[in-house]
């Protein structure tokens, strides 16, 4: 009988009672077709698992730029921000500088009424710029509401005019800024609402707005925009904003301006005697209108300083002439960034642009008060407010009560007495001003030496505040060889006046300093500077050199101030050949590196220890040279893990102005900007805001911040100028060093930024990079020296490198800049990353990693990675030496607290399930077998199924 019949008789046969037992319940085997595919499916879990092992897990550490999202309802994250939210409106209100006060018109009556014009008084007002700098505005105190949280009241009336009736700024991305100027003409607004106004308080506050941002400057002829004419810049007022001006004035009879501007404005309309007041607000953040409001009412005294030098005629800068757009028509590059675009459509490639620093160190305060002091310029008729004014609601007397002059240091004690009726702060100011032989070392006639604020004084109060400086820091350098024949810093015989000022211009009063010889900092003579690790020599000739450049000069004036640069010029044959031809890679004879050993050592093992200690060669040769590829070269907003070393993956993020996590999608709170925090002139308070950022940063599981930025305001059409302090390198420099501090005190590191000369946005990140002219001399002396600031004195950790090129050679790729005058001259010790290459394709990751550049913020460069770099020793040597800058500044830091090993996570996620598979799909057909096999054998020992026949049995 065949099998099935004796199954199918078994199945239907009764049950009788006493009888065979009733047959077990068959068990089906699996079908055949449901095992083929879950066969198939082990094996491709299994081969997937495979490829996510060996190709694809290690990139995993990228997601967590992309996942680490806190969570923001937290009580610790918003303790941390309501700290950093006080500490933004306290800055704003030490920043908020008093440009005139006619007549006491400030303060107002604190429970006053005021009509507030002006279109962007609510919702165009800036707050900060755009771009990496940019942040969350909807939880921003308005300015309509600090104006009321101060206890004003203001016109409902015009409140909702302007509601209903200006016009919003257009978005224009996160890189982009709405140029056009939105204030409505006066023909919108009807009498009886004039006459309203008129009823409602005899007092307008009077809103202009300017704003700037990353990728842009301000326009310096608005011919292509709405809401002004061509002839007139971004930053004078337009015909609308004059014919509101001249309607307030005709109506009230107490105007004040309120500037709400990053940057500085042509304000020659404020000398009208029918303005009674103005304040510079800057960028006050997400709580400094409260501030603006209390200063208004005299709530706080305003104290705030100017950071630039305002010039009736922003054309009366030398800076202005070379900024901006100015091509080789005779050179075009490619440029392969991601988001970048590709030059024109024929070629895909794009004139190189340049730019001249032809003004030298003839910047800002430096030019207006050296040319006025050569009776070059009638100071009067050109400047109206000088660099580091400011005005209060009381009155200070400040002499010189000490002074002392040891041949190191120059030691000034001031003593500061508020002798008027109300509480305030004061600044003290100091400056020197070094001998000058025409023909000889570029010399400003005034230079700012220190600087600090007081307490709040009450009335009556004396404080003794004590400044000092160096005679080394009053040399300058000498890239002329005019001293020194490889360059160094000289400190000329002769009388040094120093003066106590009110700003760059008033002198309270002055003493001499003399040197009795030539200090001439150089190997030659008298060795390096007490600050320096090495001495300091020309590294930027090629850089000085230029391309046809002149330098304005003390020595001519007239015959050396620069003119309009062309839109375009051919660039030399050498200048031409340097851009397309990069010298090739050299791999000098060096040891190999070892990789994989077990030497038992965790990064953790590492903080505290110092840069050479021997613990780190045993630390790095534990790594592989994968795990270094992939550190080096995917750094975009995070640094990878290295499990051989206990390294996780961080987050890093923007954060110039508050944290920016672009990737993830979250903010933290928007500080005021950096310029704002500078107007302050108090390193004390910025140190303080650096505290409270890293504490911030730190609840929001941020290890690094791209921030703050150190570079200058050479022009005041810098579109980034919201980012950078001031057109002074020791005012940044302090000011950067102290946030930086507070920063990195409290476990976070932060990456100065733009390293260096990135002072304008124009053309900065397109094809080929924007190829920088400017003399050595002013490189030391303004441009470099915040960062050298912040190295020595705050011992920063971390630093990004710059879009552009230094002369020829990116900035990223600039041995001299990166190597030598950063870790050779200052002692930095740390990591640098590029800018962000996937919008600008201006560095080829190998020269950078032989120049000093060690972090790519970009992601797959790692596959860019060369045989100079993967197969020779000194290319070895250079990943591992990047590497060590990397594990040093996180070691030095909590980012192991804050990160998190997002690869062996997925990676252990995907094995997990892969194992689960199989053990299920193993465990359900041995399950299924056994039962088959159980019940056949049941079935078999009842007589109701005979056996399997074997082949050969006959059927």
């Amino acid at each position: 009988m065949a099998e099935k019949d004796v199954r199918s008789r078994a199945a239907a046969a009764p049950l009788a009672s006493g009888g065979e037992p009733k047959p077990a319940k068959q068990v089906k085997r699996p079908k055949r077709v449901l095992f083929v595919l879950m066969i198939a499916l082990s094996v491709l879990v299994v081969g997937v698992t495979g490829v996510v092992g060996v190709v694809v897990s290690p990139y995993f550490d990228l997601a967590t730029t992309f996942m680490t999202k806190p969570d923001m309802s937290s009580k610790s994250v918003k303790k941390a921000s309501a700290a950093t939210r006080a500490v933004t409106e306290q800055v704003e209100g030490e920043a908020i500088v008093l440009l005139k006060n006619q007549d006491g018109a400030l303060p107002l009556s604190s429970t006053g009424k005021v009509n507030v014009f002006g279109s962007t008084a609510d919702n165009n007002f800036s707050y900060g710029g755009t771009g990496s700098g940019s942040g969350d505005a909807s939880k921003n105190v308005t300015l309509y509401q600090g104006l009321k949280n101060a206890g004003l009241k203001l016109n409902p009336e015009l409140v909702k005019f302007y509601q209903k009736s200006a016009k919003s700024s257009k978005d224009m991305g996160r890189v982009g800024t709405d140029w056009n100027l939105y204030e409505l003409p006066q023909a919108k607004y009807d009498q009886k609402l004039i006459d309203n106004a008129k009823s409602y308080s005899d007092t307008a506050l009077v809103v202009l707005t300017r704003k700037g941002g990353e990728g842009f400057d301000l326009p310096t002829d608005m011919a292509s925009y709405k809401g002004s004419e061509a002839g007139r810049s971004y930053l004078q007022l337009t015909p609308n904003e004059e014919d509101l001006l001249a309607m307030a004035k005709a109506n009230f009879k107490k105007v004040v301006v309120v500037l709400n501007s990053p940057n500085t404005m042509e304000l020659g309309f404020l000398n009208d005697p029918k303005i009674q007041a103005a304040i510079w607000v800057g960028t006050p953040g997400s709580t400094g209108c409260n501030a603006i409001g209390k200063v208004l009412t005299g709530a706080v005294n305003p104290s705030g300083r100017t950071v630039d030098t305002f010039a009736y005629d922003l054309k009366s800068a030398p800076s202005y002439y070379n900024f901006g757009a100015h091509d080789y028509s005779n050179v075009k590059h490619g440029n392969n960034a991601l988001f970048a675009g590709t030059g024109d459509a024929t070629s895909g490639k794009e004139n190189v642009h340049w730019v001249d620093y032809a003004e030298g160190i003839y910047v800002g305060y430096r030019y207006y008060e050296t040319a006025a002091a050569d009776g070059y310029i009638d100071y009067s008729k050109t400047v109206q407010f000088p660099f580091g004014y400011g005005l209060s609601y009381t009155s200070f007397d400040e002499k010189i009560k000490d002074f002392s002059d040891d041949g190191t240091n120059v030691t000034m004690t001031v003593s500061v007495t508020n002798a008027g009726k109300v509480s305030g702060k004061d600044v003290v100011e100091g400056y020197y001003s070094a001998p000058y032989t025409k023909g000889g070392i570029e010399k400003s006639a005034v230079v700012l030496g220190g600087f600090a604020k007081t307490k709040l004084l009450e009335p009556g109060e004396t404080q003794d505040v004590k400044i000092s400086w160096t005679h080394e820091d009053m040399a300058s350098y000498d890239y002329t060889h005019a001293k020194s024949e490889k360059g160094a810093y000289v400190l000329e015989a002769g009388d040094y006046q120093v003066s106590l000022r009110r700003n760059s211009h008033d002198v309270v009063d002055t003493r001499t300093v003399h040197v009795d010889r030539d200090y001439v900092f150089d190997d030659a003579h008298d060795g390096k500077r007490a600050s320096d690790k090495q001495t300091a020599t020309n590294e930027f000739d090629d850089v000085s050199n230029g391309d046809g450049i002149t330098y304005l000069s003390r020595a001519d004036w007239k015959g050396t101030f620069p003119t309009m640069a062309p839109a375009t010029k051919k660039a030399s044959a050498a200048v031409k050949d340097a851009l397309d031809n990069p010298a090739a890679i050299k791999n000098p004879k060096v040891n190999d590196v070892t990789y994989g050993a077990k030497n038992g050592l965790e990064l953790k093992d590492m903080k505290g220890l110092s840069y050479d200690d021997k613990k780190w060669d045993k630390l790095l040769d534990q790594m592989t040279l994968k795990e270094q590829k992939m550190l080096v070269g995917n750094a975009g907003w995070m640094t990878f893990s290295a499990k051989s070393v206990g390294k996780p993956a961080v987050v890093e993020c923007d954060g110039p102005n508050g944290l920016n996590n672009i990737m993830a999608g979250y903010n933290g709170t928007q500080l005021a900007g950096q310029s704002t925090l500078g107007m302050t002139w108090n390193a004390r308070l910025a140190q303080k805001v650096g505290e409270l950022f890293a504490k911030e940063a730190h609840e929001l599981k941020v290890a690094g911040l791209y921030a703050p930025g150190a570079d200058c305001h050479r022009s005041a059409f810098g579109g980034r100028n919201y980012e950078y302090v001031s057109e002074d390198g020791l005012l940044t420099g302090k000011i950067v060093a102290a946030e930086v501090r507070g920063i990195q005190d409290n476990g976070v590191y932060c990456y100065l930024k733009h390293f260096a000369l990135n002072d304008q946005e124009t053309h900065r990140c397109d094809a080929g990079g924007l190829v920088t002219w400017a003399n050595e001399q002013a490189m030391r002396e303004i441009y470099l020296k915040p960062f050298e600031i912040a190295v020595k004195e705050a011992h920063c950790r971390a630093m990004m490198s710059s879009y552009n090129k230094l002369g020829t050679t990116p900035a990223a790729e600039s041995y001299a800049l990166l190597t030598k005058v950063l870790r050779g001259e200052w002692g930095f010790r740390g990591s640098v990353v590029t800018d962000c290459i996937l919008a600008a394709d201006t560095v080829d990751i190998n020269r950078g990693l032989r120049a000093g550049n060690d972090l790519y913020l970009s992601f797959l460069q790692n596959t860019r990675l060369t045989k100079d770099t993967l197969d020779t020793p000194a290319g070895h040597q250079a990943l591992r030496r990047a590497a060590h800058n990397v594990l040093y500044t996180e070691a030095n830091s909590d980012a192991a607290s804050v990160g998190m090993y997002g690869q062996a996570a997925v990676i252990t996620a995907a094995e997990i399930v892969d194992a689960a598979v199989i053990a299920l799909l193993a465990t359900y057909f041995v399950r299924r077998h056994k039962k088959m096999a159980k019940w056949r054998a049941q079935e078999a020992a009842a007589g109701r199924l005979e056996p399997k026949r074997g082949k050969g049995d006959a059927k």
